[in-house]
C-alpha cells in the first residue's frame, strides 16, 4: 500500500508505514534511551529487551517512525558498507535474515543477489543491456536483495513494543546533558538514562557530534507503474535481482511487487541538515533532477519508452570521511553511543548494526575498530 499524503515534501513512497505506538507518557528516568526510531533505533530497541527485559528502553522519535531515511529508502539490502568489507563486521545479510527472524518481522525480505552494472564491461551473456551513456551491462553479481522498508519499520517497532520497549513519537530531543546519569530533554523535559544511542542518521548531527565530519544529501527515486511480464523479460529484470551502476553517471533500481520497478539518482547537497526538511521534491531542484530520471528511464530501452511513473519522493543519507559508517563512542562520554552515517548503504547495515549497538550497550561487545567519529 502506498503513503497517499501528498502533503508530503519529500514526496510519496510505495510503501506505508503502518505501526505507530500509543501516546504513552514521557518516563523520568530510563536504563537505554534511544534517539531516532528508524531502522537502527528500532532494532536497537527491540534486540535490547530481546538480550535483557529486567531494563528499560525507550525510543524517542522527533516525528513518527519511519519518516525520514527509514521510511524513504529504496530497499536495497547489501551485504557490504559503502567501503566495502570491513574487518570483524561479520555477513550482514545473514544477520539481518536472523534479526528478522527472531523479532518476528514480516518484511518481504528477498535475497537473490544484486547485479553491479558498468559500461565497460564486454561480455556477450549480459542478462541486460541498456542505453545510459553507453550500453549498460551486468559486471558481476554480488550478494544482495530487496526489503518492504515500510513493512521493515512497521515489524521493528511493533517488535520492539510487543518486546516492552516505550516508543514516543513526537518526542524530540532537544539537548543532552553529559553528566551522570546522563539528561536528555525531550520537548524541554528532562529525561534521566543510563546509556544512550544516537540514531538520527542524516539529522540532529549537533547531538551526534557529526555537524563537521559528515555531510547530508537527498537522493532522489520514482517508480514505474506496473509492467508486463514481456516487459520485465525484455529488459532483464524477470530475476527480481536490484542493480546499481559501480561508474558514473551513477544509477540504481530494484523490482517491487506488481511488475513495478523502482530507479534512482542524483543528490542534492544541503549547507546545514536542516535545510533538508526544506526540500520538496515538486519544485527547484528536486523536481528538475526527478524530471531528467524520468527521461533517463524512458530512454534506457524501447521497454521504457512509454512507462508512466506512479510515486516520486527523496531519502536522505549521510556521507562520512571514506564513507565508512559510524559506530563509535560520542565525543563527550563512552556512555553515549553514535551510529549511523550509512552513505546509502543503510537498510541491511542499520538494522544489523542496531542489534550489534544493543550488545555494545549492554557491555557484551566491543564496538568495531574501523570507526571513529
Amino acid at each position: 500500500m502506498a503513503n497517499t499524503d501528498k502533503t508530503l515534501p519529500w514526496g510519496q513512497t510505495p510503501w506505508l508505514v503502518d505501526f505507530h505506538p500509543e501516546p504513552s507518557a514521557i518516563p523520568d528516568a530510563v536504563d537505554f534511551a534511544v534517539i531516532g526510531g528508524g531502522f537502527t533505533g528500532l532494532s536497537t530497541a527491540a534486540n535490547l529487551r530481546r538480550l535483557n527485559p529486567q531494563k528499560t528502553v525507550a525510543v524517542f522519535e522527533a516525528e513518527t517512525i519511519g519518516a525520514r531515511s527509514s521510511g524513504h529508502t529504496g530497499g536495497l539490502t547489501l551485504g557490504e558498507t559503502a567501503a566495502g568489507d570491513l574487518p570483524g563486521l561479520g555477513d550482514v545479510l545473514a544477520g539481518l535474515s536472523e534479526i528478522t527472524r527472531q523479532l518476528h518481522v514480516e518484511c518481504d525480505l528477498t535475497l537473490p543477489g544484486a547485479w553491479e552494472l558498468d559500461r565497460s564491461t564486454e561480455t556477450e551473456t549480459s542478462p541486460l543491456r541498456w542505453n545510459d551513456s553507453g550500453e549498460l551491462r551486468v559486471a558481476r553479481e554480488v550478494p544482495g536483495g530487496t526489503v518492504d522498508p515500510g513493512k521493515l519499520v512497521s515489524g521493528l517497532g511493533r517488535a520492539a513494543v510487543e518486546l516492552g520497549a516505550l516508543i514516543l513519537e513526537g518526542a524530540r530531543i532537544d539537548q543532552i546533558d553529559f553528566g551522570d546519569p546522563l539528561s536528555l530533554y525531550v520537548n524541554g523535559s528532562p529525561v534521566r538514562a543510563q546509556r544512550v544511542l544516537i540514531a538520527t542518521n542524516s539529522e540532529s548531527l549537533e547531538l551526534s557530534g557529526l555537524a563537521e565530519q559528515a555531510e547530508p544529501k537527498l537522493t532522489l527515486a520514482l517508480a514505474t507503474g506496473s509492467l508486463s511480464d514481456t516487459q520485465l523479460e525484455a529488459l532483464g529484470l524477470s530475476a527480481g535481482k536490484p542493480f546499481y551502476t559501480i561508474d558514473l553517471p551513477y544509477l540504481w533500481g530494484r523490482l517491487l511487487r506488481g511488475n513495478q520497478v523502482v530507479f534512482g539518482s542524483g543528490l542534492i547537497s544541503v549547507k546545514n541538515w536542516r535545510d533538508l526538511t526544506a526540500l520538496d521534491v515538486r519544485s527547484g531542484e528536486a523536481s528538475e533532477l526527478l524530471r531528467r530520471l524520468e527521461k533517463r528511464v524512458a530512454n534506457l530501452h524501447p521497454a521504457l519508452a512509454d512507462t508512466r511513473f506512479s510515486h516520486r519522493w527523496g531519502g536522505a543519507i549521510l556521507i562520512s570521511d571514506r564513507w565508512l559508517p559510524v559506530f563509535a563512542p560520542h565525543p563527550r562520554t563512552p556512555r553515549v553511543i553514535v551510529l549511523g552515517a550509512y552513505s546509502g548503504h543503510g537498510v541491511a547495515l542499520s538494522v544489523y548494526l542496531g542489534a550489534w549497538a544493543a550488545e555494545a550497550l549492554l557491555d557484551r561487545r566491543d564496538l568495531p575498530k574501523w570507526s571513529n567519529p
